[in-house]
């Protein structure tokens, strides 16, 4: 029998025995078993000295300082293309998939969407337990981008998963059944969600939420790892003006917001994914998010930098005391968060050994700051960026363009929400010296909303006019071509770009660097791909049947090495502007893609079967009508079912509902499909607001019918609603 099989007996014996026999229904600690002694033996010796068991992927970025780089090497430039799959697993449920697995002494943990655990042997990929915390399945109304899990934390025999409707669970690390769990969320009327992956330094469970653009109030938590019980909370943004500050932190950031309308906003600044931490500093990095609203002048008339949004903020994590920021994107105005991925590093900058972190946010900059003290080191842009010229090196500040304040005037501004690098995480290899990250090029159009105000849980408040597309097939296509995705090469001490390679269309995937001078990607249309670390050069790729945008990890198991990647797609584009990507036609169908040398498993396509388009119900010649159910479906359906005429490629194409969906139009957006994931929206929009969604609706499918008669078909590759 060997190690695994011994291994998987073991942990049925200590199931049978004891944890296997309880309800799924979490629980108290107290009245729970002792973790099995030999699953999820993390600590913080043991991650402190990552590199001395190099075949593990403990963490996040693998390492407390997120590099995100590989030592193995067994896999190299010079056999990569020998690699073959291995072994595949499919997860739960067939929607964004970006979590980072963990590896832990031959169990994988990986988490998809709803936030659904599974362990895994690594080796085989045969499950050993799977754990669902059962988020209510219309959930997804109240954050934005779908119903993503980035990621599970492992620690002492526990494992930590972040639920989307803002629990933090403890898990017996051997047997998956719930040890302990809390609720994160401050206020229950308003729309927070756990997108991010824990992090544990110390032993507590660092975890921030998400919900700026439903209009929330940022802040991270710390929770001891034993108990669950609450060690210390840091707000990133000023609460009720009324209210005095809550700590030094809030007495600097106060003065920094005008007037009391952010507080109705709740201001924004989540911190729903990046943290680091430097065990030798004992610094905790975070990155916060936008602003809520969008609109500056809407949510801080008068002005002011608005701290701390758009800031990577150092703390102890012994108490959650700040320590110092640096802010990134101030009066923040764009949806430029700062939650993108943060990289430690030691570099050599000017000649003098610094130890520096490394961020490429949304705003289009590449930042070095010395982590000991926030001073910047250098800002460069490393994406087109016209909000601003350049940032000044005395003061840290960016130079804003003429065009950057859309307050009061619609400007078309670069980059867009979607952001010059969003969540993807990036890859730091110490050997080449350059930082490897998913680059995008997508401007937008921003119409300022001076008259909108917060109106409830579950709707979007961003201070801009809803988006509304061109609708004509040249301006469409005129839009799919200014989408452009790139892995960039950066090097962060010459602080100049590389090598690239560019993609079919943007929202391509998180990267892995590796000792073997390799990196890996995946892609939008449905590709994993392998690049030469020094030069760019492609040395292999490999048809994923989906989108994939989770960062890829690699480890060993006797002696054999592996890569592995989380595949599914979903996220901001897909849902919202996913049909302007057509040259990727990728569905969402999630599972979890292992490699090796000499793998011989077969991956077989997932099956769409071509849907003709149902004949739609006479068309409206009421025009004001059709207008308002533009506007309104821009602003509560267009985010999952794809915005003005562009269809998603993820959730259903209403283009294509049949006449019974059309019948059972009003129910359905009263909850009637609310268990399927349709939340309810009948406390939102009147009767007639609903009737004016369908005719604009009915619109689109009488548009759509007209292209495809211009075209000479009468089907297209989508699901039938």
């Amino acid at each position: 029998m060997n190690a695994h099989a011994w291994k998987a007996l073991l942990a049925l014996l200590i199931c049978t025995a004891s944890a296997c026999s309880r309800s799924d229904t979490a629980t108290p600690a107290a009245t729970v078993g002792e973790a099995t002694p030999r699953s999820g033996a993390v600590n913080a010796d043991r991650l402190a000295a990552a590199d001395d068991e190099p075949g593990s992927w403990m963490s996040h970025g693998r390492t407390y300082d997120e590099q995100r780089f590989s030592p193995l090497e067994q896999v190299d430039r010079d056999n990569v293309d020998r690699l073959g799959l291995a072994w595949t697993y499919k997860l739960d449920v067939d929607r964004e998939t970006e979590a980072t697995p963990i590896v832990v002494d031959g169990t994988m943990y990986v988490t998809g969407a709803f936030s659904i655990v599974s362990a895994l042997d690594a080796a085989t990929g045969k499950e050993l337990w799977k754990f669902d915390p059962k988020v209510p399945r219309d959930k997804g109304r109240d954050g934005c981008c779908g119903v993503p899990n980035r990621g599970v934390a492992v620690w002492e025999g526990k494992v930590f998963v972040g639920a989307y409707d803002g629990r933090l669970i403890a898990l017996d690390a051997g047997s998956g059944k719930p040890v302990w769990q809390t609720d994160t969320i401050v206020d229950h009327q308003r729309s927070y969600t756990i997108t991010g992956a824990p992090r544990v330094v110390k032993g507590k469970v660092v975890i921030g939420n998400g919900g700026a653009e439903f209009g929330v109030r940022g802040y991270v938590s710390a929770y001891e790892a034993d108990s669950g019980a609450l060690a210390w909370r840091f707000f990133t943004v000023p609460g009720d003006p009324e209210q005095p500050p809550e700590n030094k932190a809030m007495e600097i950031a106060r003065p920094t917001w005008k007037g009391t309308r952010y507080a109705s906003f709740g201001g924004g600044g989540t911190v729903w994914d990046s943290m680091a931490y430097d065990p030798v500093l004992d610094l905790l990095y975070i990155g916060t998010g936008n602003g809520s609203t969008w609109n500056r002048h809407l949510r801080s008339p008068g002005g002011g930098d608005n701290l701390f949004l758009s800031s990577i903020i150092a703390l102890r994590p012994d108490t959650g005391e700040y320590v110092w920021h640096y802010q990134t994107t101030p009066g923040e105005s764009w949806d430029f968060t700062a939650t993108q991925h943060i990289v430690l590093a030691d570099l050599s900058i000017d000649d003098v050994p610094r130890k520096v972190l490394m961020q490429a946010p949304k705003n289009g900059f590449f930042y070095v700051i010395d982590r000991a003290t926030g001073e910047l080191l250098s800002a460069d842009k490393f994406a087109p960026a016209t909000w601003a010229s350049h940032v000044d090196p005395e003061t840290g500040r960016p130079v804003e363009t003429e065009i950057a304040d859309w307050g009061k005037t619609a400007q078309l501004i670069a980059p867009g929400p979607l952001g010059a690098h969003n969540w993807q995480p990036m890859s730091f290899n110490p050997q080449t010296g350059y930082v490897y990250i998913p680059m995008q090029e997508a401007m937008a159009l921003y119409v300022p909303d001076p008259q909108q105000t917060y109106s409830g849980k579950g709707t979007w408040h961003l201070g801009t006019q809803p988006l509304a597309l061109p609708e004509s097939s040249a301006e469409l296509r005129a839009a799919a071509e200014s989408l452009k995705g790139h892995l960039i090469a950066w090097d962060p001490v010459t602080r100049r770009e590389v090598w690239r390679q560019s993609h079919v269309t943007l929202w391509n995937g998180g990267t892995l660097s590796t000792a073997g001078g390799l990196v890996f990607q995946g892609t939008a249309d449905g590709r994993f791909v392998a690049y030469a670390a020094d030069s760019g050069e492609k040395l292999w790729e490999t048809p994923a049947h989906t989108g994939v945008m989770a960062g890829p990890i690699s480890y060993e198991i006797d002696g054999e090495q592996f890569v592995s990647v989380a595949a599914g797609w979903g996220g901001a584009f897909p849902l919202a502007l996913g049909g302007l990507s057509e040259p990727a036609k990728v569905r969402a169908s999630a599972r979890v893609l292992t490699y090796k040398l000499g793998g011989r498993a077969k991956l077989s396509p997932p099956r769409y079967e071509p849907a003709p388009l149902p004949e739609p119900p006479p068309l409206s010649d009421d025009a004001d009508r059709i207008a308002r159910g533009r506007d309104l479906y821009n602003t509560h359906c267009g985010a999952c079912h794809g915005m003005s005429a562009v269809a998603g490629s993820v959730l259903p194409d209403l283009r294509y509902l049949t006449p019974a969906r059309h019948e059972s139009f009003d129910a359905i957006l009263g909850g009637a499909l609310a268990a399927r994931g349709m939340p309810s929206f009948s406390a939102t929009l009147s009767a007639d607001d609903i009737d004016a969604v369908r005719q604009y609706v009915i619109k689109r499918a009488h548009d759509l019918q007209d292209d495809l008669a211009r075209q000479g078909t009468q089907a297209e590759e989508r699901r039938t609603p």
